[in-house]
């Protein structure tokens, strides 16, 4: 069935695009939303009458994108996260962690739109991370990631072996058994 498109929706167009769906998929969800109408001859004129303010809400989107994309591009992401000697990172940087430093520089982008390599990032290093913006446009975000040292346990506890819970019942149990001096003599 084609339709024609009321609003942007998402995995499927927008806002005057023609689109065929499944009969089922626009009278269960597209109709009762408003989202779409059916492709016919009223429906197409009122879209012709609408086209240039169409084309307007397009080309201010476009303009967006083109904005965002050089605020992207400008800057650059340090993360310092906590790392092995190795250079293995105790974790993953993700499309989420990447959204919400993003979200700290003022910058609101939805991660499905964040394309990490391999999904996710698991060593220290500089990397380059593309984000899908407006129709085929696409800015590509720097990200340094630095190792922060673990503290480790202090050498002296490291040396000290450890007791076994089995062992720690058994004395506490030794000690129970001790008879304490001044009490009463069984």
């Amino acid at each position: 069935m084609r339709v024609i498109l009321n609003q942007d929706v998402p995995n499927l167009g927008e806002l005057g695009d023609v689109k065929d769906v499944a009969p089922g998929y626009a009278r269960n969800f597209l109709f009762p939303r408003s989202l779409a109408f059916a492709q016919n001859a009223k429906s197409v004129a009122l879209f012709e009458k609408r086209k240039a303010e169409i084309e307007a809400i397009k080309a201010s989107k476009r303009s967006a994108s083109a904005n965002l994309k050089d605020k992207i591009e400008a800057d650059e992401i340090v993360l310092v996260l906590p790392a092995g000697s190795n250079g293995k990172l105790y974790g993953a940087v993700t499309g989420h962690n990447v959204a919400d430093e993003l979200l700290k520089k003022g910058i609101d982008i939805d991660r499905k739109r964040i394309e990490v390599p391999g999904r996710s990032i698991k060593s220290i290093g500089n990397y380059k991370i593309a984000i899908r913006l407006y129709e085929k446009d696409e800015a590509t975000l720097r990200i340094a990631i630095q190792g922060q040292p673990v503290k480790s346990e202090s050498k002296e506890e490291a040396a000290k072996p450890r007791r076994r819970h089995s062992e720690e019942r058994a004395a506490e149990a030794r000690a129970a058994e001790t008879p304490i001096e001044g009490g009463p003599k069984a």
